[in-house]
C-alpha cells in the first residue's frame, strides 16, 4: 500500500483557503460578492473532509470455529477523488476473504474501504490496496475486491455520460486459483440488491 491506514495525512488549512482563493479568483470568481465571500472556506472544509479518513486499525480475532467458507461483505458505500481532476467518484465495495487462523471484525472491512479511498486516487488502484492489505495484515487463504463505482469526472465532463458504472476486481490466492470459489464470489455480487 502506498500508506499505512493508520496514519492520517497533516493538513495546512490556512493555505489550503488562501490557495482555494486564488484558484476561485483566476477561474473568475467574484469571491468578495455576499454568496461567495466564504466559498473558499468552505471549499477547503469539503476537501479536508474529503482528503481525511478516521485513523484505522484492523482487529482480528482467532478462528475458533474454523471457518474456511467465504465471508462476504456487499455493497460497502464508499467515495473518493480521482486524482487526476479532483472530482468525486463514489460506489460500492464488495469484499470477501477465505480465513486461515484469523477472522476480522466485519465493521473492519468497511473500515478499511473507507480508510483507503479517503485520499486522491485511481479505482483500480484502491481495489489493489483493499486485497493487498487484507493479504499482507489477515492472512487469508483468499480474497475478492469488486468495485462499482461512478466516476463525476467522467459523467460530469469530459465524456459527459451519466450513468455509467466502472467495476475493478482483485482476485488473490484461493479466489484467483479455485474457479469454483472465485464463481461464488462473483455471484454473490452479482445479486446485491440496489
Amino acid at each position: 500500500m502506498t500508506s499505512n491506514p493508520s496514519t492520517v495525512p497533516r493538513l495546512d488549512l490556512e493555505s489550503a483557503r488562501d490557495a482555494a482563493t486564488q484558484l476561485l479568483k483566476a477561474l473568475g470568481v467574484d469571491i468578495d460578492a455576499p454568496a461567495t465571500a466564504n466559498t473558499p472556506t468552505r471549499m477547503v472544509a469539503a476537501y479536508a473532509e474529503l482528503l481525511s479518513p478516521r485513523p484505522f486499525t484492523l482487529t482480528t480475532f482467532a478462528n475458533d470455529a474454523v471457518y474456511d467458507r467465504l465471508v462476504t461483505v456487499r455493497t460497502i458505500p464508499f467515495r473518493s477523488l480521482c486524482e487526476h481532476h479532483m472530482l468525486p467518484f463514489r460506489g460500492a465495495a464488495d469484499v470477501a476473504y477465505q480465513p486461515t487462523d484469523k477472522i476480522v471484525g466485519l465493521s473492519k472491512l468497511a473500515r478499511l474501504v473507507e480508510h483507503t479511498a479517503q485520499r486522491p486516487q485511481v479505482q483500480e488502484r484502491l481495489t489493489q490496496q483493499i486485497a493487498t492489505y487484507l493479504v499482507e495484515n489477515l492472512t487469508p487463504a483468499g480474497v475478492g475486491v469488486l468495485l462499482r463505482a461512478e466516476h463525476l469526472c467522467m459523467t460530469l465532463r469530459g465524456a459527459q455520460a451519466p450513468g455509467t458504472e466502472t467495476i475493478t476486481t482483485a482476485l488473490r490466492g484461493t479466489l484467483r486459483s479455485d474457479a469454483a470459489l472465485r464463481d461464488e464470489f462473483l455471484q454473490a455480487t452479482r445479486s446485491r440488491r440496489r
